[in-house]
């Protein structure tokens, strides 16, 4: 068995062919852990600093993407080895609880591999050694805590500081002028900062719209949508004092569980099964309306029409907002954000 590695400097092993391929033990095993971990170490060695090259890295389905962020080009590899993995979840952990540094833990680990590996050869036990990191561990806190200075949430020129280092070493780097600021009002308004020690970074939506520049990037202090309110019948798109009814069922007409097909052969029966239509899905329009709910947020559904252009007719002449599609991951953010609580049936509302 030997490692190689191809054009783009990627490890891979090569094995005789025949070769036994039986599991690897002792410091065999040991060494093949290392060598995955500083693999990947290898790879992102070259995005650190301020010199750090940016990587561009194509997905499956062909979209591209170019960043010197450790947790970013991890995530888009596709990463088997298990302890390769651990470096992967270290890099999340370290983006989710600081937001920057993602790559210097991931160099920094590999390095302390490295290190490793040489006391391995001489013959200290692998627990020696663990022990002798945690206590290396304990002492950097001590260290760090001691030089560290505290950070008054309400100063915001400080943290602008501190948010333009971390923009420093980001494509972005050019924009840290502007993108700083707006990113620290952005979490100065969901927290208090004056009790508040750590921000969750899900009360925050970041959206995305094609034809513009960083330049253009705005903080919007309310909820913005990427669907449109309908226009259908004229209905409103303007609607102040809101009064919200987020639903999760479907203003249709119902469909069979299973699929199957009704034959109508007189046009009687089909009137009547369009004026049952026409009742069924007027009478939800008129729950929604009793509530006093002005603006309806609707959940995309995927079994069958969420909505359709009768319901949107009826709810546009009782003046009532209509915004659709929304996506159910979307739920959870909008409950939050808007103090209310989704409604899966018409006669909850």
């Amino acid at each position: 068995m030997s490692l190689a590695f191809d054009e783009y400097g990627r490890p891979f092993i090569i094995i005789k062919e025949g070769a036994k391929k039986g599991r690897l033990q002792g410091l065999a095993a040991q060494k093949a852990n290392i060598m995955a971990a500083k693999a990947v170490c290898n790879i992102l060695k070259t995005s650190l600093g301020p010199k750090g090259m940016d990587k561009m890295l194509q997905s499956p389905d062909g979209d591209v993407c170019i960043t010197n962020d450790g947790a970013t080009i991890l995530k888009q590899m596709e990463v088997a080895h298990p302890t390769a993995k651990m470096l992967v979840e270290l890099s999340k952990s370290q983006d989710v609880e600081a937001g920057d540094g993602t790559t210097t833990v991931t160099v920094i680990a590999g390095s302390l591999l490295n290190q490793s590996e040489l006391l391995l050869k001489k013959g200290i036990h692998p627990t020696v050694i663990s022990d002798a990191f945690l206590m290396a561990a304990r002492k950097s806190e001590e260290i760090l805590q001691a030089m560290s200075v505290p950070v008054d949430l309400g100063d915001r020129a400080t943290l602008v500081k501190a948010a333009s280092t971390s923009l420093n070493s980001k494509v972005i780097s050019n924009n840290a002028s502007l993108l700083a600021p707006l990113a620290v009002d952005a979490l100065t308004a969901v927290i208090d900062p004056a009790t508040a020690t750590n921000v969750d970074l899900r009360d925050i939506a970041v959206v995305k719209k094609l034809g513009g520049t960083i330049d253009d990037t705005e903080l919007v202090r309310g909820m913005v949508f990427t669907q449109k309110a309908s226009h259908a019948a004229s209905g409103p798109t303007r609607v102040p004092n809101a009064k919200i009814a987020l639903i999760q069922f479907c203003l249709s007409a119902p469909k069979t569980d299973i699929e199957q097909n009704v034959v109508v052969s007189d046009y009687s029966q089909m009137d009547r099964i369009l004026k049952e239509e026409r009742k069924y899905i007027l009478d939800l329009c008129k729950k929604i309306q009793k509530s006093g709910a002005n603006v309806v947020l609707i959940q995309k559904s995927i079994l069958r029409d969420a909505v359709n252009e009768l319901s949107l007719h009826f709810l546009a002449k009782m003046k009532i907002l209509v915004v659709k599609d929304i996506e159910r991951d979307d739920i959870e953010f909008i409950c939050k954000t808007c103090g209310c609580m989704p409604i899966a049936n018409a006669d909850t509302l």
